[in-house]
């Protein structure tokens, strides 16, 4: 667990900080949350009930929209608007549990507005530069055959990086093209892959991984030199190489690969709801912001070529 009730054994305890090590307890056990996202609750937590004990509540049931309303303020004086509306997203969560569990009768949250932030449209590459990027690696060697095989999937899968790097072995589903993955809270997904992507796979794993894998028995798919699963920094790297190579543009983010998979999906005419399911979104809201990209991309194309634009 990401900290446990042992471990806050040398301070004061209270029904306060003992709800908030049970919620962590629950979303990493029982929810499946990633280590990253417990470790950032706990950080978020922390600080929220330290500043209601500064102000002498101590019991989960003491919790008063003011006191929410109050923290929120406080934390925009150091926090961005984006990173406070995450925070406060952080808040609702641990609220709605402590409701559920009867901890507390009624959630303070619930008419807490966050602040406004600005809607960030994701990095997306064109068809051209995809194109571009994928031809500049050199496969005629091992790494530039993992390096082909892994851009390919990344993109024709649209995979998250940490489902790109955790990918195993025997969930490539080559012949019937498509793979298998695990996603956010550890929900399973079933993907398509395009037969460029299969053939890729195909050839790094006959013809080049071998050489990595060495005497190593892991079933990950991508392997770094060392014969080890592909580490994020080992990712970024590979890719960047790769834009530098292509002369794509100067900086394109792991995500892009990702991004540029929904957007081309929708631009081609998919329907919003399979987009969803295939990058494993819970919410189509989210999923959504890639019909902005898609209209930003229609805009420009008519400033560039309409007479009167």
């Amino acid at each position: 667990m990401a900290r446990s009730r042992a471990e806050a054994a040398g301070r004061a305890a209270s029904p306060l900080i003992d709800a908030v090590l049970e919620f962590l307890e629950h979303v990493e056990v029982e929810r499946g949350f990633s280590p990253n996202t417990v470790a950032s609750y706990r950080t978020d937590l922390e600080g929220y009930a330290a500043f209601l004990e500064r102000r002498g509540v101590r019991r989960p049931a003491a919790v008063s929209e003011e006191h929410v309303r109050r923290y929120v303020r406080e934390r925009l004086s150091a926090l961005s608007p984006r990173s406070v509306a995450r925070l406060l997203s952080c808040l609702r969560t641990f609220h709605r549990h402590l409701v559920t569990t009867g901890a507390a009768d009624a959630d303070p949250t619930v008419r807490v507005a966050g602040p406004r932030t600005p809607r960030k449209l994701p990095d997306v590459l064109s068809v051209h530069e995809i194109e571009d990027l994928l031809d500049a690696v050199d496969t005629s060697t091992v790494l530039g055959m993992r390096d082909r095989a892994l851009l390919e999937v990344a993109y024709g899968a649209g995979l998250r990086v940490s489902e790109l790097l955790s990918l195993e072995h025997s969930n490539l589903f080559l012949e019937d093209g498509y793979l298998r993955c695990m996603g956010k809270g550890s929900k399973e997904r079933v993907v398509p892959l395009g037969s460029a992507a299969v053939q890729w796979v195909r050839r790094y794993w006959r013809d080049a991984r071998p050489s990595l894998a060495g005497a190593g028995a892991t079933d990950v798919v991508f392997l770094n030199a060392r014969g080890r699963p592909l580490t994020r920094m080992g990712f970024w790297k590979i890719l960047q190489k790769h834009v530098r190579k292509a002369d794509v543009r100067e900086r394109v983010k792991p995500h892009s690969l990702r991004h540029s998979f929904a957007t081309h999906l929708l631009e081609g005419g998919a329907d919003l709801r399979a987009v969803q399911q295939m990058l494993g979104h819970a919410d189509i809201s989210t999923t959504q912001i890639y019909t902005s990209v898609d209209r930003e991309y229609l805009k420009e194309i008519h400033r560039s070529f309409h007479p009167r634009a």
